[in-house]
């Protein structure tokens, strides 16, 4: 009590948000990451890698059931990251690979949207139709490959968050309770 009452009046402000029960306080300000320079984009490529071979590897029907749209170009833009992901869903040879935003690469489709609408589609905690009308997540392109990827996805059993954690092996654990956090924080404090 004397420490949530000393954060609420000498903390910054969101130290104080936190200490009132604001889970969002957690997170970088909204815009910060794509003020920062540019982060080098080569660590990040052999784990998207990792994250994309063991899903075609555990559901090589995701992948099949897009049909000719597999070979689409699906560019995911998280609107807080100062970096977009390009999602090639090829059975035979899935990529996915980051891009700095200054240097976007062909695509398809785009999927945009912020981190939280993406998660909670991603986590299967939100329909996508209700995310796409109410324009949480914006998509552009090629209709009959969003729609095959819709579909493909929907069908899914469980949340595809639950592989994502999965393709780090023995990190999957930490992995998996930041993804725990990060739905508390989504499903606790008002948007």
């Amino acid at each position: 009590m004397i420490i949530r009452d000393m954060l609420r009046a000498y903390a910054p402000p969101p130290m104080r948000r936190l200490a009132e029960g604001d889970m969002r306080a957690l997170l970088p300000p909204p815009g910060l990451l794509r003020r920062l320079p540019p982060p080098p984009l080569l660590p990040l490529q052999p784990p998207l890698h990792r994250i994309v071979t063991d899903i075609a590897r555990k559901h090589p029907r995701l992948f099949a059931r897009l049909g000719d749209n597999a070979g689409r170009r699906f560019l995911v833009d998280v609107e807080e990251l100062p970096f977009v992901l390009l999602l090639q869903p090829r059975p035979a040879a899935p990529t996915f690979r980051a891009y700095h935003r200054h240097r976007v690469p062909a695509h398809d489709v785009r999927i945009a949207g912020t981190f939280e609408a993406l998660f909670r589609l991603l986590d299967s905690e939100a329909d996508s139709d209700a995310l796409f009308f109410s324009r949480d997540i914006v998509v552009e392109g090629d209709t009959e490959a969003i729609v095959a990827l819709r579909n493909a996805i929907d069908d899914l059993e469980g949340p595809l968050t639950e592989d994502v954690a999965a393709a780090f092996g023995p990190l999957a654990g930490i992995l998996r309770r930041l993804l725990a956090a990060l739905r508390v924080i989504f499903e606790e404090t008002p948007s």
